[in-house]
């Protein structure tokens, strides 16, 4: 697929067929996410692939109860570590968000791609996913996403989104 239709048709997919993605499939994914930059090449991260049900039921429970969650064959929680850098001289501890964010944006165009759907969650108890998961202390959940085939026609272009003049500007704001 050509990279900018990736881009034009990737939407939030709330509804899932139980259908499994290959492996392949998943590892290519997999594959878009280590190879995302980073600051200073740091790759604050680690990935979670789940598809145990009982676990997918907590967690979807701990993303406060977002049904299609569980539709879905596969889901994909990120997590990232503290990189004792403080970016743009305002995000502190939490600056590895960024890094972790990047590296969701591969996996969720990636997966795009691929034909499969995504939809990041930032609706979740991170307190409560970590546990369900063993996250260890120091490393935080940053996004949650189902992973699999969309139950219907998807992936449509929109006219949603703000024109180009609303978020562009040249030499001031």
């Amino acid at each position: 697929m050509e990279f900018y239709d990736v881009i034009k048709t990737r939407r939030s997919v709330r509804s899932y067929s139980s259908e499994m993605p290959p492996q392949e499939a998943v590892d290519r994914l997999m594959e878009a996410v280590r190879l995302s930059p980073s600051g200073s090449n740091r790759q604050p991260w680690k990935f979670i692939l789940v598809t145990d049900t009982e676990k997918m039921k907590k967690i979807m429970v701990a993303c406060n109860n977002q049904k299609f969650l569980g539709e879905a064959p596969v889901m994909v929680v990120a997590c990232g570590q503290g990189i004792n850098y403080n970016r743009g001289g305002y995000m502190g501890d939490m600056s590895f968000i960024m890094d972790v964010s990047i590296a969701f944006t591969h996996l969720i165009l990636a997966a795009r791609a691929e034909g499969l759907g995504t939809c990041w969650i930032g609706s979740f108890e991170n307190t409560k996913i970590k546990p369900i998961l063993g996250i260890p202390d120091g490393w935080e959940v940053v996004a949650v996403s189902p992973l699999g085939y969309p139950r219907d026609d998807a992936f449509k272009e929109t006219d949603r989104r703000k024109p180009l003049n609303e978020v562009l500007s040249k030499e001031n704001f």
